[in-house]
């Protein structure tokens, strides 16, 4: 799988739905970025998020499990090789409905960060939209309620200070191309989304949460 996203690498670099939008600019704010400030950008992706930290003045160490999203530090979000509280802050951001352990990420997280952790996911819908999700990429696992983003937090030991939903309607064709979604199975896609597809765009959602530790 390591070996998939390293092949979709580019296609997330430049993607303008990982590289801008209001929810980025509400993750970078709640991490509190400045002199001083170190962070953690687990499963960096594209590196969006580090790169606009660094911008605000921030020390930061990005950390993915595909080699080729050139990460400083390749190792799994339920597996994070740093010492305990070894940094300001924890971030992620639209990756942990590929986690295969999310509690366990959650807690890796919490363990590595000394103030806070800030997590950004898409929100679930219905059980039709994560097959859809599925269907459209395999290495999908699951996307969670704004309640139990909440309880999976508070079960790691954070206390949840600040949370915000973001709703968008983003290019439909795009989001298939990412992850090379086409023919019989792209069509199942947009028929498993049902209302969710519209004028040559999809509804997503996503939600911003911090969690002070």
């Amino acid at each position: 799988m390591t070996d998939l996203w390293s092949e979709r690498a580019d296609d997330y670099r430049e993607s303008s739905t990982h590289a801008e939008g209001a929810d980025l600019d509400l993750v970078v704010e709640w991490c509190e970025p400045g002199a001083g400030v170190t962070a953690l950008d687990v499963a960096t992706g594209g590196g969006h998020v580090a790169r606009r930290l660094r911008d605000r003045g921030a020390t930061v160490v990005t950390v993915d499990p595909a080699p080729g999203m050139r990460a400083d530090t390749t190792a799994f979000a339920e597996d994070l090789p740093f010492a305990d509280a070894s940094f300001t802050v924890a971030v992620c951001r639209i990756a942990a409905h590929h986690f295969a352990d999310v509690n366990a990420a959650i807690r890796e997280m919490a363990r590595v960060a000394s103030d806070r952790v800030v997590i950004e996911d898409n929100v679930f819908f219905d059980e039709a939209s994560e097959e859809a999700e599925r269907l459209r990429d395999p290495s999908h696992v699951r996307c969670y309620s704004e309640a139990e983003w909440e309880v999976m937090l508070e079960a790691a030991g954070l206390r949840v200070d600040a949370r915000e939903r973001f709703d968008r309607r983003v290019p439909l064709q795009p989001w298939l191309d990412r992850v090379r979604c086409t023919g019989d199975d792209a069509a199942r896609v947009v028929d498993l989304l049902g209302r969710r597809v519209e004028d040559g765009t999809v509804e997503m959602s996503s939600l911003v949460i911090r969690g002070r530790t």
